[in-house]
């Protein structure tokens, strides 16, 4: 039984730069403009649903679920905080699905879920290049907003203030909450493990 979960652990770690990675990415892709065109339309609650499938999925399928369970709560935290102080200081307005004054809707909760569930699968070859992580996240950040900007989800309130801190805020976000998703890493942990342990295992 120990050999047979340490042989689908090895499977799933050589799936994720492959078949696997690009699965998640359609799914979570898909999840954005579920998310995104269900709260322009004041139905956040089906982007909420999508997302905790997504999560549900990726939990039932990961070596150690929960350390995977420990950094979707993390970055779900951080990411509402940080999508909070930019509501607060009113650079973005949300149209619908806000629950308390000056911090942000429920929905982007499920963003940020979904986000969490690719790092270490779709994003695990970006841990070891915190540099480059920034600068794609200073780049694909205030993007994402655009975009959901131009479905109606989200208002820029001060324009050039809002692209600023985004960008800012991602390239501080993105290479931060990757090394979090390293030390927590569900996906591969196992199969580091026992390469550690047994390092002629793969001769």
């Amino acid at each position: 039984m120990q050999s047979m979960k340490h042989s689908l652990t090895g499977l799933f770690a050589r799936r994720s730069s492959g078949t696997t990675a690009r699965l998640y990415f359609v799914v979570c892709q898909a999840g954005w403009f579920v998310c995104v065109l269900s709260a322009a339309r004041g139905a956040g609650w089906l982007g909420m649903l999508f997302a905790g499938c997504a999560v549900v999925w990726h939990l039932t399928r990961v070596p150690e679920p929960r350390r995977e369970a420990r950094l979707l709560a993390a970055t779900v935290c951080v990411g509402m905080i940080w999508e909070s102080v930019l509501v607060y200081a009113g650079l973005l307005v949300y149209p619908s699905g806000t629950v308390i004054d000056g911090c942000a809707p429920y929905w982007m909760s499920a963003l940020w879920a979904l986000f969490a569930i690719q790092f270490n699968v779709v994003f695990a070859w970006l841990r070891a290049r915190p540099v480059l992580a920034a600068v794609l996240g200073a780049l694909a950040g205030p993007l994402s907003f655009r975009a959901g900007a131009a479905s109606g989800a989200v208002h820029f309130n001060r324009p050039l203030a809002a692209w600023i801190a985004l960008a800012l805020g991602w390239a501080v976000l993105l290479p931060a909450l990757l090394q979090l998703a390293q030390r927590w890493d569900g996906v591969h942990r196992e199969a580091q493990a026992k390469t550690k342990t047994h390092p002629l295992h793969s001769s």
